[in-house]
């Protein structure tokens, strides 16, 4: 629910703070006193545009206006907020600056944000429904929602969505699969050429760093078999280490025992010399394996290294991508041959899917269908007791082809009214004033209000331009409404005024706005003042009491059941 709003400098209001209610809130005055300004001054703070009736007061180098909100734990501002990393417990507050030129800031809970995401909060948190303002009713892309939200048909938004995701990604495969299959046909005699040639060439990954260690290693061979073949001589020769050392321990092993216990460690030493001497030796005898190289073999390596690296410029690949290329040239090549069978499987994924879309699509717009006459009934049984019998309403649902569906099914929706007997249905903009678009608004939200998420309703002389029977019709609705959403209107009309919860008088004094939140006598009285104008008289006084006392008659009922 809207907790509070306050005002400063805007338009004729220096300073103004209001505390709502749940249920009922009106704001009532003179006309001229600044009522819609407070209104104006709220939709701004929610993100809306800073129009003529919402400029800084003259003198004032800036005005604010700050609109603190309780909304329930489930409502959409929660998720905008975490999404934009923004604490936010169970209050959160919008603040708008505006400027002498005209330019404003925005914040929520005192952080900075941009006006879009102060005006997707502010849509979450409150609706306006005025004379010049109804943006959701005047936008026909917010009219599937109020048909689906009527409907309460979430589970088959959901399948349908599902079913279009799954249909979308059939055909954007098969769209592929087909540019693929005709760019290999368009090539074939060249990728097979090119498949064939590398599957020859059969490359592996590093291989040219392997092959060029290999060269290193036998262009150097012969100096290094000497230098190995030396190496092996001095550790295993007639007078070799291996040698030397071997006969060194043959003298020790001659000794008596106490000379053998007193060269007990140059004994052991020159044992695992022995030892090291003998590794040594084998290492040396594998690496004279090694380097036993076949005629001809460098020139082998230095050929493959030449292959490739002609191969990768051929190509205009690195070496080291050869083995992906000839993988990807394969697979083209094959596509050539079996593309036709690869499309066949892909049409029968697309083919599959569709029927699981329209099945599921279908059965949205049926719901929707049912939900359309329901919708019509029940708007058309708020329209005459608001002066609106003469209009007609109804829920177009236009059907669209296959290839304009969404995820979101198979029809366009779009709220219609004629307002002239035999008159053609057009769009809602055609309401023919501000007053009768507010009373339309009301009939529609009274028709949703127990299917539509909880936000605060704001109705701008929804009860314009009517009175008597009308009036109250207007003001049992507006009662009946806030029983489940909180309201604020500016009226005035005694009849609606009588049902407030909370009611604030607005009045100009000098070029100032003032707010005043009424008690019961005061309430009384601008009721009275309401019923008879400025002099206020008895009659005046008990008609207003019977007013306000049959207006709480319901509501002390509803709480009583």
């Amino acid at each position: 629910m809207l907790a509070a709003l306050t005002v400063r400098d805007i338009v004729l209001i220096e300073t103004a703070a209001l505390e709502f209610a749940p249920g009922l809130n009106v704001l009532t005055g003179e006309t001229g006193a600044g009522k819609s300004i407070l209104l104006d001054a709220l939709g701004l703070a929610a993100g809306g545009r800073a129009g003529a009736r919402a400029g800084v007061r003259p003198g004032a180098g800036q005005g604010s206006a700050t609109a603190v909100f309780e909304p329930p734990k489930g409502n959409a501002a929660f998720a905008l907020l975490t999404e934009q990393s923004i604490p936010a417990e169970s209050e959160i507050v919008l603040r708008r600056t505006l400027s002498q030129d005209g330019r404003t800031r925005a914040y929520v809970n005192d952080e900075p944000i941009g006006v879009a995401l102060l005006r997707d909060i502010g849509g979450s948190l409150l609706e306006v429904h005025g004379q010049a303002d109804d943006r959701g009713l005047f936008d026909v892309a917010t009219h599937r929602g109020i048909l689906d939200t009527f409907a309460a048909h979430d589970t088959l938004l959901r399948e349908t969505a599902t079913a279009f995701a799954a249909f979308d990604g059939a055909r954007k495969a098969l769209a592929d699969l087909k540019a693929q299959v005709a760019a290999a046909e368009a090539d074939a005699e060249y990728i097979r050429h090119a498949a064939d040639e590398l599957t020859t060439l059969d490359p592996e990954e590093g291989e040219e760093a392997r092959l060029a260690s290999e060269k290193a290693l036998l262009s150097n061979a012969t100096r290094i078999a000497e230098d190995v073949n030396a190496a092996a001589e001095l550790l295993a020769g007639d007078k070799g280490a291996a040698t030397s050392i071997s006969g060194a321990l043959k003298r020790l092993s001659r000794m008596n025992e106490d000379a053998r216990r007193a060269a007990q460690s140059a004994e052991q030493a020159l044992d695992q010399a022995y030892n090291a001497v003998e590794e040594a030796r084998r290492e040396l005898e594998v690496l004279q394996t090694r380097l036993d190289i076949e005629p001809g073999q460098l020139e082998k390596v230095e050929d493959r290294i030449h292959d490739l690296r002609s191969a990768a410029r051929k190509y205009g690949v690195p070496t080291d991508g050869l083995v992906k290329l000839a993988a990807d040239f394969r697979f083209k090549r094959d596509a050539i041959g079996g593309g036709g069978n690869q499309v066949k499987q892909a049409e029968a994924a697309v083919a599959a899917a569709r029927t699981a879309f329209l099945t599921a699509a279908g059965k949205l717009s049926k719901s929707r269908a049912a939900a359309a006459r329901k919708l019509e009934a029940a708007v058309a049984g708020e329209l005459a007791p608001l002066k609106l019998g003469h209009a007609k309403f109804r829920v177009a649902l236009e059907t669209l082809g296959e290839d304009a569906a969404t995820a979101h099914g198979l029809e366009r929706v779009a709220l219609e009214v004629a307002t002239v007997e035999g008159a053609a249905f057009g769009s809602l903009t055609k309401i023919a004033s501000g007053g009768e678009l507010a009373r339309f608004s009301l009939a529609l939200k009274v028709a949703l209000a127990e299917r539509t998420p909880p936000a605060a309703l704001v109705f701008d002389e929804v009860d314009r331009g009517v009175g008597g029977a009308v009036a109250d019709a207007v003001g049992e609705r507006l009662q009946r409404l806030a029983q489940t959403t909180q309201v604020l209107l500016v009226t005035h009309s005694p009849q609606v005024a009588a049902r407030a919860e909370r009611h604030f008088r607005i009045s100009r004094i000098g070029d100032k706005t003032k707010v005043a939140l009424l008690d019961d006598d005061a309430r009384l009285e601008e009721v009275a003042r309401m019923l008879s104008g400025a002099a206020v008289t008895a009659e005046a006084r008990a008609a207003a009491r019977r007013l306000i006392d049959e207006a709480r008659a319901p509501a002390k009922k509803r709480k009583r059941a």
